[in-house]
């Protein structure tokens, strides 16, 4: 029976692992190697070998209420895209409310993950650990679970390109960058535009003589405010929205989404334009990449053939003269060198996983891998929703198939190149919301759950993990949403609205045509029976949208 759990890592995978085994009736036991918790959101002055490295100004992409942790809302207060420190300290404060400190072991490095003897039997492992004094200790645990990130081997390909050893210029992987103080008044060249390249060739083109993106298929480019100025993800990703994604033609929807996306900047024109589909990749978010294309600050290029003396050489042939520095953001290798060889069963090395999560290969299923997955929203309610899987197949409440049939789907989804997460964790866990019944009993909050955005206290409503305040909480969204905003007070229009344009009056006269049409020999009473329709609608829709 699994009872002692070990976390490797303490940024935000790690912590939702220990609240989750906890919340289970687990023993859970966190070994994390450097001295706080946040991992990769924990910003350090300088980059230190084999540990994740973010830069200063980093701001997230999606949004508060989109990537909190499903019972445990950001603050109101907090901007609803916010600095890096702003999320290490929403960190602290989960890990204080739900008394996670205590299980933490900091400065203590895992060395070693291996299969004990009779681990076809007890499926335990033996895990070796280095802590702060140097000192090596053996430990037993009856499953694992690696929140350990793969950030932190960057990929510099300088032997792809031809001349590097004689460039006079600085090369560097985003891993070493901090800020762009180092740049003003250089001329720089940022190779990769995923949103680490998008940032720092913004960030530097404001200080740097000249900065130049190179790009080997370019990109489509989206902001992270939607219509009205409110978050894009709040907009975006809803249930309607997903059902409309999978039952209209794919070509419509990116005919559709690029259209709307060239009306605010056209890509071809601004040297963007990607070989792809918007569906097909990930986009790249950054409100401000197409402003300082627009200034002459940020100049587009195409990828880099290779380095002459103090150029740097382009596919198409152009040079760019006097460059300064090179900036590569060319992505990490995933490595996870404490485990066993054998995990890695992919065709370079890599790690093979059953849905992103369960290495096939066990005989017994007690070792799972967080976060190792790419998705087109935000990561860590999936990494949340992977830990509480994780924990049922751990616990024998759930169970995988055969290794044959896990290899199966690997090997099909490969195929059909799914690197992004599309994975249904919630029914895995048992925790996907009855719509019929919740139709039935809070048509309120079906409103918000079916047609508002897919926030992650959705999976706290019902089934293992309940959440007393899952509901206030999806009442509230849009309350903290605007919080932020309100720093001044904005006097209202003195002139109202037409009545005639009140849609209450609209739907009352439609409802009144419809009824005469439908009864002229009882028009009065039809009549009282569509106002009574009408107020019934007007409670419910009042409930519906303006509570909370």
């Amino acid at each position: 029976m699994v009872r002692r759990v070990a976390v490797v890592g303490a940024g935000s995978s790690g912590l939702a692992c220990i609240k989750i085994c906890v919340d289970e009736g687990l023993e859970p036991v966190c070994f994390e190697s450097s001295d706080d918790i946040g991992g990769l959101w924990k910003f350090k002055e300088s980059p230190e070998p084999e540990r994740s490295s973010i830069y200063r100004s980093l701001v997230v992409n999606t949004s508060k209420e989109m990537m909190c942790f499903s019972d445990f809302p950001m603050p109101a207060d907090y901007p609803n895209y916010f600095h890096n420190s702003q999320l290490l300290q929403y960190f602290r404060l989960y890990a204080e409310h739900f008394d996670l400190f205590k299980y933490i072991n900091f400065q203590t490095t895992v060395k070693s993950v291996t299969q004990r003897p009779d681990f076809s039997l007890s499926g335990q492992w033996d895990i070796m650990t280095i802590n702060r004094e140097g000192k090596e200790e053996r430990h037993v645990f009856d499953a694992v679970l690696v929140c350990s990130g793969h950030y932190t081997r960057p990929v510099l390909p300088l032997s792809d390109f031809p001349g590097h050893e004689t460039f006079s210029g600085k090369c560097f992987h985003s891993w070493e960058y901090k800020d762009a103080d180092a740049f003003r008044e250089k001329r720089v060249v940022v190779v990769g535009i995923g949103n680490s390249g998008g940032d720092i060739a913004v960030e530097t083109s404001r200080s740097a003589k000249k900065t130049f993106l190179s790009t080997r298929e370019g990109v489509w480019v989206i902001s992270r405010m939607s219509s009205n100025g409110l978050p894009l993800d709040m907009t975006a990703i809803t249930r309607l929205n997903n059902i409309l994604t999978l039952l209209l033609p794919s070509t419509l929807v990116n005919w559709a989404t690029e259209r709307a996306l060239n009306q605010k900047y056209d890509h071809r024109l601004y040297g963007l334009k990607p070989r792809h589909r918007f569906l097909d990749k990930r986009p790249l978010i950054n409100n401000d990449l197409p402003g300082q294309i627009l200034q002459g600050a940020l100049v587009m290029k195409p990828n880099v053939k290779g380095f002459k003396d103090s150029g740097v050489v382009f596919e198409d042939g152009t040079v760019e003269e006097n460059i300064d520095a090179v900036v590569f953001c060319t992505g990490y290798k995933v490595s996870f060198p404490f485990l066993p060889p054998a995990l890695s069963e992919g065709p370079h090395g890599d790690m093979t996983l059953y849905k992103r999560l369960f290495p096939p290969s066990l005989v017994q299923p007690t070792l799972a891998v967080m976060g190792l997955f790419q998705t087109k929203g935000p990561i860590m309610p999936i990494v949340e929703m992977q830990a509480r899987w994780a924990v049922k197949v751990f616990a024998g409440l759930s169970r995988l198939p055969s290794k044959e049939k896990m290899l199966a789907v690997i090997e099909s989804e490969t195929k059909r190149n799914m690197k992004s997460v599309m994975i249904d964790f919630q029914s895995q866990v048992g925790v996907r919301p009855s719509f019929v019944t919740l139709l039935l009993r809070d048509p309120v909050l079906w409103v918000k759950v079916f047609l508002g955005p897919c926030t992650p206290y959705q999976y706290r409503l019902t089934g293992p993990g309940q959440w007393a305040g899952a509901r206030q909480a999806i009442l509230t969204q849009w309350e903290r949403v605007a919080q932020p905003f309100r720093t001044r007070v904005v006097p209202e229009p003195e002139s109202r609205p037409s009545s005639f344009c009140s849609p209450w009056l609209l739907i009352f006269g439609g409802t009144v045509i419809t009824a005469v049409l439908l009864s002229k020999n009882e028009v009065v009473p039809v009549l009282q029976g569509a106002a009574q329709i009408l107020d019934r609608c007007k409670i419910f829709l009042k409930d519906s949208w303006f509570t909370g």
